[in-house]
Order: C-alpha cells, then sequence, then structure tokens
C-alpha cells in the first residue's frame, strides 16, 4: 500500500456537510407539505434565518437541491427556487432520517404542543378584546380569501399569533412558536395542502368563533384537536418513506 494511500485511510470519516443537512431538511419540508411542488422557496436570507445556518451553506444547499431535480433557479426580478417535485430519490431517506428516527419523541412533543395550544385558546377566550378580535378576524378573513399556499400559509401564522397575542401572556406565545419550530423541521408555519386546508378551515372558523364568543371550554377543545393536523402531515410522510 502506498503512503497516500495509508494517509487517506487514516483520515478521520467527515460528518456530513452542513449543506447537506439543510437541504435533506427541505427535502423533508417540501414531503410534509410545507413547500408544495410549483412554490417559490423563501429568499436565502430568510431561510438561513429561519434555520440558522449561514446563507453560504444555504446557497450550497440549494445548488444541491437544483443537481438533485427538486428546485429550478428562475432568474430576474419574480425569480428564486421554485418546487420541482414533492417526492424524489432522497425523500425518503431524509424523511426516515429526520422525523423517522425519532418518532417516539415527536409523538411527546405533539402532545405537549396540544396541550399548549389549548391552553392559549382558553386563556384568549378568557382575555380577548376588541382590538384582539379585530385582528383574529382579520386573519381568518384572509386566510379564507387565500388563492395559493404561500398566502394561505401565511395568513395561518398571522391568525394563530393574534390568538396566541389574545391570551395576553407573551412567554405562552414564545413556547407556542418554538413547539412550532421543534415539530416542524424548524420551518417557522405548519404544512399546506389542499386537503390539509379543508380541514383547517372549518376548525379555524370554529376556533374564532368560540374566542371571540367567550367560550374558554369550546376554544380548547377545537384547538386541542386543530394542532393534529400538522401531526397528520408527518405521521403520513413518515409511513410513506417506510413503505
Amino acid at each position: 500500500m502506498r503512503v497516500s494511500e495509508e494517509r487517506e485511510l487514516s483520515m478521520p470519516v467527515q460528518p456530513v456537510s452542513a449543506a447537506k443537512a439543510v437541504a435533506d431538511r427541505l427535502i423533508a419540508a417540501i414531503a410534509v407539505g410545507d413547500y408544495s411542488a410549483g412554490e417559490r422557496l423563501p429568499a436565502e436570507r430568510d431561510l438561513a434565518d429561519m434555520l440558522a445556518v449561514s446563507r453560504v451553506t444555504v446557497r450550497a444547499a440549494l445548488a444541491d437541491l437544483r443537481e438533485a431535480g427538486y428546485v429550478e433557479i428562475r432568474r430576474g426580478r419574480t425569480g428564486g427556487s421554485f418546487v420541482r417535485q414533492d417526492w424524489g430519490e432522497r425523500t425518503a431517506g431524509a424523511v426516515r432520517d429526520l422525523l423517522g428516527k425519532d418518532w417516539d419523541q415527536l409523538e411527546e412533543l405533539f402532545d405537549l404542543r396540544r396541550l399548549i395550544e389549548s391552553l392559549i385558546a382558553r386563556t384568549a377566550a378568557e382575555r380577548h378584546t376588541l382590538e384582539d378580535d379585530a385582528a383574529i378576524l382579520g386573519a381568518l378573513r384572509r386566510y379564507e380569501e387565500a388563492t395559493d399556499g404561500a398566502s394561505a400559509r401565511s395568513a395561518d401564522v398571522e391568525l394563530h399569533r393574534s390568538i396566541a397575542a389574545a391570551a395576553h401572556n407573551p412567554s405562552l406565545a414564545d413556547l407556542s412558536r418554538q413547539l412550532l419550530a421543534q415539530v416542524s423541521l424548524g420551518i417557522t408555519h405548519e404544512p399546506f395542502t389542499p386537503a390539509l386546508r379543508d380541514m383547517a378551515l372549518p376548525q379555524h372558523r370554529a376556533l374564532v368563533e368560540a374566542i371571540t364568543k367567550s367560550d374558554p371550554d369550546k376554544a380548547a377543545a377545537i384547538a386541542g384537536e386543530h394542532f393534529r393536523i400538522t401531526e397528520h402531515a408527518l405521521r403520513h410522510a413518515v409511513d410513506r418513506a417506510g413503505e
């Protein structure tokens, strides 16, 4: 064996690069419905802030996704990185590694999240003001009128943040955001597909009605059920990855 070969074999195994880790996280996020085929991903700066990595890492991750066929890069004022497919050759492995391996821990987080969101909804129904109601109803209207996944996700985030604000306890609102990040691969919004929207819309309406009409018990019960939707999306992806 040549000396160069000995040196090569003695080198420690390198860990998965940060760029590949981000790429795999985005692959899994696409699989669960955080981003859909045809949709533009957030800008590099926004992804870097969301995932707590550098823009250089995000740029390399997007290049990886482009080579793997998950996104296409369009230039110009309306350009960016657009999702081409929601399930490709690397998807099952990414979903298994990022979600399937720690599923028991995720189950605990799902349970904790339902408990916290039920408490937030109950407290909002007890403490809401007319100003809170206006913000909540406005966000619901924007969700109802959304014509694409991006606008629906944005309105959904606004709605739930408005409800959390109506509880008038910033620590509860912070905990809500932290739990979302923990169960959603660091992505700051819920998964969205037409099927998930069909499930969410009547629950949104019922939840808003319960809060604005000061019905704490009903608001808590609806919230506890509503926050199973993200769990269903992740479970579906894990089950598909295991097939």
